[in-house]
């Protein structure tokens, strides 16, 4: 496929992925005093155990860190597993300031530290907001996924234990959860950063190109294995955004750091049809989650 065609692809894939509307949850519970430090959660539909309960899936939108991205884009695709059974939240956090970046290549990406804060935050919280808000989620069948940057932070709060001993968002032990599934993460930043990954977003995250080496370690998942943790990655073989190469890079840390992560790649998919409720990829993405959390 020449270049041409692989970005009119990706555009026609996003298009379709993002125009499907906005699905209002059916509750949003603050984590925090920030606007953006909010969690919005979708009821299960259909089918519960035999006890009432349903599996948990802790959802993380991307969008490069960057302000202009936030969660509703995401919102079909909650919606999308909630009717497949699952308890969603859907989790909001700070991202980059609307100031541009050097160059004008659009808004900063990510915010040191507050977009980590967040996320720590978020998932400290979870299990009292759950019981509060999805009495039927059931917190031991807890599985994170997220999508190109929400993958990254997928995969790092998934790794929190393993974080250097200074590092404010460490926790002790690992996370309680089934499993983790990063859907076109952005999940080795040097990978990233080499092939100019959502026009250099991993860089500017930790502080532009001066801070990389000293926040790097606190912050890409490749650096952070082996978890403990069941993972998959699910990795369309044509996407143009966050290449099958960066998968690859973290799938490969994780083996020298003998641990096996999950590759799925799928054939003809690009970065968006992993969220798009229309594609068959999406199912792919379901059958995924439900494979750690059942």
């Amino acid at each position: 496929m020449t270049d041409d065609a692989a970005v009119a692809r990706d555009a026609a894939e996003a298009e379709a992925a993002l125009a499907h509307p906005a699905v209002k949850p059916d509750a949003t519970a603050a984590y925090g005093a920030h606007p953006d430090q909010v969690i919005d959660f979708h009821a299960p539909h259909g089918a519960r155990g035999p006890d009432g309960s349903v599996p948990l899936v802790v959802l993380l939108h991307g969008g490069a860190w960057r302000s202009p991205y936030d969660r509703q884009h995401i919102t079909p695709f909650a919606d999308f597993l909630a009717r497949r059974g699952f308890a969603v939240a859907n989790v909001e956090y700070r991202r980059g300031s609307a100031i541009p970046a050097q160059g004008g290549a659009g808004p900063v990406a990510g915010r040191w530290p507050e977009t980590f804060d967040d996320v720590a935050a978020a998932f400290d919280a979870l299990p009292a907001l759950v019981r509060e808000t999805l009495p039927s989620a059931d917190p031991r069948r807890t599985v994170v996924t997220g999508h190109s940057a929400g993958g990254h932070l997928a995969l790092w709060a998934a790794a929190r234990h393993l974080l250097p001993d200074d590092a404010p968002w460490r926790t002790d032990r690992p996370a309680a959860l089934r499993g983790v599934v990063a859907l076109a993460p952005i999940a080795d930043f040097r990978v990233a950063e080499e092939l100019g990954v959502c026009g250099g977003a991993t860089s500017q995250f930790l502080g532009g190109d001066s801070r990389f080496e000293e926040r790097v370690g606190y912050a890409d998942p490749a650096l952070l294995l082996p978890t403990g943790i069941a993972t998959t990655v699910v990795q369309g073989r044509t996407d143009i955004v966050v290449p099958q190469a960066v998968a690859e890079a973290y799938a490969d840390a994780a083996a020298r750091a003998g641990e096996v992560v999950g590759l799925t790649l799928l054939e003809d998919v690009g970065h968006f049809p992993l969220i798009d409720p229309a594609a068959d990829a999406c199912a792919v993405v379901a059958e995924e989650i439900a494979q750690l959390a059942f």
